[in-house]
């Protein structure tokens, strides 16, 4: 299997649980559950395939992705009320599934040939989509603007690493390990050591 199916795969399902996560945090019905399941876990990667013009979508061609959102979705569904905090487990699991999903977005976008500027956005589009639909339709706050955290720059980062790695020579798995492990390494500073940006603040007009 290619290496970026087995990531579209792994960034399926458990952004699909995140999506059933947050769908719990909302109290939606099963039904529920599912869509938003859905949505946040091939959002991203509907986007990227649209724009680069891989067609039919990834999981059009492949029913099983369906069928594996839904299981994720009904199993989080009937355990979601034993976990002692679900934000907890939200905001981590987040993390894996951003950092799984970035290397598949960089993995379909070079398999298709295209050049480093849009191996970058495609990246970014495919780890932060998914999950900035399922936080806006759920009415959270989103996740991937949340103020100061690092979040879409752990993404553009995971990506410029993929990058410079295939540049210095590496082959494709150890490009897509590297930009999955800076991925997660930045997102797991901002929930264990609050890594921020600066974040722009307002000065009053000056007056002449």
């Amino acid at each position: 299997m290619p290496v970026a199916a087995m990531l579209d795969y792994a960034s399926v399902v458990i952004f699909a649980l995140t999506g059933a996560l947050v769908a719990s945090r909302s109290q939606l019905d099963l039904m529920g559950f599912i869509f938003v399941a859905m949505l946040t876990a091939i959002g991203g990667g509907t986007v990227r395939d649209v724009l680069i013009g891989r067609l039919p979508v990834f999981w059009v061609t492949r029913p099983e992705y369906v069928v594996l959102i839904a299981a994720a979705a009904v199993i989080v569904f009937f355990t979601a009320h034993r976990l002692e905090s679900r934000y907890r487990v939200l905001v981590w699991l987040d993390a894996l599934a951003l950092s799984v999903a970035v290397p598949a977005g960089v993995a379909a976008t070079m398999a298709m040939g295209h050049g480093p500027v849009v191996v970058l956005v495609m990246g970014v589009i495919t780890g932060t989509v998914g999950g900035l639909m399922r936080d806006v339709l759920c009415n959270e706050v989103p996740l991937t603007l949340k103020q100061g955290e690092l979040y879409l720059t752990c993404a553009f980062a995971g990506a410029a690493a993929a990058l410079f790695l295939r540049w210095a020579g590496f082959g494709g798995a150890p490009a897509m390990i590297g930009c999955g492990a800076v991925t997660f390494v930045l997102r797991a500073g901002t929930l264990l050591w609050g890594w921020k940006l600066p974040v722009y603040k307002a000065r009053p007009p000056r007056q002449y």
